[in-house]
């Protein structure tokens, strides 16, 4: 009896949950990235297929008729299949011939990105029949072994067998693609580290591109297993010391480990980044950087400024925050707000001295407010942004907070 209660016990402790997939195209899912081109943003749907070969219709969505070159190419054998798509129009039809990993190449005039990706389509019917038998068995058996005198060792040992098969045909169901091959384990990944550089000390009203180098901290090689998260492989936040201007980007991925974003800023002085990620099998991390524009003040129709701060005034419960307490924010948006990034709508705070960064998601406090929830770590001045989309407009308000001790 102590053999079938190590058996019963391992098969009740040693199944593991399936390893989580990153940026995947399969049977009933859709993949979402939204970039920042130097046009504007632009979200790339890709959607789940449930088989290989099989058509790949993308489709793109602007709030402006940005017209796209597309490239797919399998990291297993090379091939190709291409497309053009424009944005609010049909979906550009591309072929996918197996699964695995693959990559998108997006081509906007100058500026190119490339999507990696994974198609996954359904485990074959007689993969899952093994799993759920061998299950049955095992579970039939063990409980015969239970009922069973203490003399009948035979059926003793066939539930134990039927067990120790049960156990590990579960335990490399997770680790097996439909084609067989065996998939990564979970791990970790360490902290990357990032340098922010523009080619040369940008001027305000020219374009200039930011770029942002990210490699392991534990082995210098470039990080390339970013995971789509909120709807984009990055989030870039960009602001002006003062707080004066704000960006919410999203760059492209122009190489391993390299990412992008075009900018044109009428404001000179010292600017702060802030860029948000998330590796595959891992947490998020927040990496900042900064970098100088020179030049003189322009007009500003482009940025969103947040010089005419307390245009907006919000709801907080408590009245007066207090450090490192929750507070709650409540504000009303221009119309009947909609899902962007994957949320009703988006805070990002900033500490006054730009040391600090926080951004969080809002619940929908009906169909024209948003309700947020913040714990702040410090007193002080904190600048504050609330992004949200009406329309096919994304709408960016800004206000301050004075948090108490």
């Amino acid at each position: 009896m102590k053999v079938i209660d190590v058996a019963a016990t391992a098969l009740l402790v040693l199944l593991p949950a399936a390893p989580a997939h990153a940026h995947v195209v399969q049977s009933g899912s859709e993949l979402r990235v939204t970039q920042t081109f130097s046009a504007g943003e632009v979200t790339l749907v890709l959607p789940g297929i449930a088989q290989a070969p099989a058509p790949l219709p993308v489709s793109a969505h602007a709030p402006y008729p940005i017209r796209l070159e597309l490239e797919l190419r399998s990291l297993t054998d090379g091939g190709t299949s291409t497309g053009t798509v424009t944005a609010g129009s049909a979906a550009a039809a591309l072929q996918i011939q197996h699964d695995g990993p693959h990559e998108l190449r997006v081509r906007a005039g100058d500026e190119v990105s490339v999507i990696p990706f994974r198609v996954v389509v359904p485990e074959p019917a007689g993969w899952g029949m093994l799993v759920d038998g061998a299950a049955l068995v095992a579970g039939l058996l063990l409980v015969g072994s239970v009922l069973a005198t203490r003399g009948s060792r035979v059926l003793a040992g066939g539930g134990t067998a039927a067990a120790a098969v049960a156990i590990t045909v579960t335990l490399l169901t997770p680790y097996m693609s439909a084609n067989g091959a065996a998939g990564a384990p979970e791990t970790g990944r360490p902290y990357a580290q990032a340098r922010f550089s523009t080619q040369a000390e940008p001027v305000t009203g020219a374009d200039f591109t930011l770029s942002v180098r990210l490699t392991d901290g534990a082995t210098g090689r470039p990080v390339d297993d970013l995971a789509v998260h909120h709807e984009a492989m990055a989030h870039l936040v960009v602001t002006s010391e003062d707080g004066s201007v704000f960006r919410h980007l999203h760059p492209l991925r122009t190489a391993p480990g390299v990412l992008a974003v075009s900018l044109n800023v009428a404001r000179p002085g010292r600017y702060l980044a802030y860029l948000e990620i998330e590796r595959q099998r891992a947490g998020g991390q927040l990496l900042t950087g900064e970098f100088h524009l020179a030049g003189a003040v322009l007009p500003d129709t482009a940025d969103h400024d947040g010089a005419g701060r307390g245009a907006i005034v919000p709801r907080l419960s408590p009245a007066v925050p207090i450090a490192g307490n929750p507070v709650t924010i409540e504000v009303d948006t221009e119309g009947p707000h909609q899902l962007w990034l994957g949320m009703p709508g988006h805070l990002v705070v900033r500490s006054s001295d730009g040391d600090r960064l926080t951004h969080v998601h809002a619940t929908a406090a009906g169909i024209s407010a948003l309700r947020f929830t913040v714990t702040f770590p410090e007193p002080g001045r904190y600048l504050a942004w609330v992004q949200y989309a009406v329309g096919d407009r994304v709408i960016t308000e800004p206000f301050t907070l004075e948090v108490v001790r």
